[in-house]
């Protein structure tokens, strides 16, 4: 049974509901959630609910857990001077 106010990504205040239906219209992958839902956004970039969506992905298509992978990393937009800090 589905929790509609069962949070799956607490940042970004996102429900396993809202995950589960994203899954359901073809986001199998980590990076398709967060691109359909803002899940991974937040603060924690994905280090809170990784495994939470990770797990509703397996158990929606079936596909193993060790095989969906962690979202992309992407680089700063500019380069920063380690001085700066």
């Amino acid at each position: 049974m589905e929790n509609d106010h069962l949070l799956a990504c607490r940042c970004m205040e996102i429900t396993e509901v809202e995950i589960r239906n994203a899954v359901r219209q073809g986001a199998t992958t980590v990076d398709a959630v967060k691109r359909a839902t803002q899940a991974c956004f937040g603060l924690c970039q994905s280090k809170t609910c990784f495994n939470i969506i990770a797990r509703i992905i397996s158990e929606e298509t079936g596909k193993p857990i060790s095989e969906i992978l962690p979202i992309k990393i992407r680089i700063p937009v500019r380069p920063l001077n380690i001085e700066s800090f």
